[in-house]
């Protein structure tokens, strides 16, 4: 009889820079090799891409873990990256000029070209397998960014949302004081920087309601969904997670994590997973196995195959 240890896969790391138009991207790429032959092959065809949210980048906290479990344990490539507008570029927040400028808009479209990149087999200055089905998570902000592209695309197969916002609306909250022509400033808490806004996020909501409309989006899905969110998130609350299940609806799993936090109790630098967060790995880890893994049942790859 087999065991977990048997069919473990062997995850590399690959970095890579990718350079769409106005954009700069860095990420990472995770591939897996099965040890056997047979039910721990990886699976073909198919890519994750897993998106940070605000104040987030690939490289913060539970990413690389959460990574490196996704690859290992679903046989499908993994990719991270920062967003164009994170601020990130060689280190912590050392762009914060395109952290100010940066907009939903502008991350559906460095998300776009990273699956664009997935789809032709190149990811700026790496090769990889080429895929034509995708499977989004996004954390927070993250999670609104991939509910919309995942409305937008149709080889998206499978979504899981991490404590995601359900509007992008709250930033109107700021709206005074751009219209008076502030430049609003985010406090950064860990690095003790002052992070600095300006008014293009409001410009991009108010030009693109539509567009925009997370919940309009989710209402329009035809995947698997998995809604994870922590019953205690101080950041978003736990009310956004149910608005998003209900407006996907029966295709909608909406996972409530007992007692966890915005981040499921892990910080940054990461000191180790939490009972929290590895509840969330393993309903993601579930979603993306039924949605683009192997079906035991059809003996076929991939949800709708």
């Amino acid at each position: 009889m087999k065991t977990r240890e048997d069919t473990m896969r062997t995850v590399t790391r690959t970095p890579f820079r990718l350079r769409p138009p106005g954009a700069d991207l860095r990420g990472d790429y995770r591939s897996s090799t099965a040890p056997v032959e047979g039910e721990g092959a990886p699976v073909g065809g198919a890519a994750l891409v897993v998106c940070h949210g605000f104040k987030g980048f690939k490289d913060w906290g539970f990413f690389p873990h959460v990574c490196e479990q996704l690859a290992e344990r679903t046989g499908i490539p993994v990719v991270s990256f920062n967003f164009d507008g994170s601020g990130v570029r060689d280190s912590d927040f050392d762009d914060l000029e395109a952290f100010s400028r940066n907009t939903f808009s502008r991350e559906l479209q460095d998300l776009e070209a990273i699956l664009d990149g997935l789809a032709t087999g190149r990811l700026g200055d790496i090769e990889v397998a080429p895929a034509t089905r995708f499977g989004l998570l996004g954390h927070s902000r993250g999670g609104a960014t991939c509910i919309l592209k995942a409305g937008l695309r149709s080889q998206v197969r499978g979504l899981v949302t991490w404590a995601s916002i359900s509007s992008v609306t709250r930033y109107e909250s700021f709206a005074d004081r751009w219209d008076a022509g502030e430049t609003v400033i985010i406090p950064n808490a860990r690095t003790k920087q002052d992070m600095p806004l300006e008014r293009n996020v409001l410009d991009d909501m108010r030009a693109n309601r539509e567009r925009l409309d997370v919940l309009g989006s989710a209402a329009c899905l035809r995947i698997p969904v998995a809604v994870v969110h922590g019953t205690a998130d101080e950041s978003v609350p736990f009310s956004d997670a149910w608005r998003i299940a209900d407006a996907v609806g029966d295709l909608a799993r909406l996972v409530g994590v007992d007692g966890g936090t915005h981040t499921f109790q892990a910080g940054h630098p990461f000191a180790g997973t939490t009972p929290e967060l590895e509840e969330a790995i393993d309903a993601s880890v579930e979603l993306f196995t039924r949605a683009l893994g192997w079906n035991r049942t059809k003996g076929a790859r991939g949800w709708d195959e």
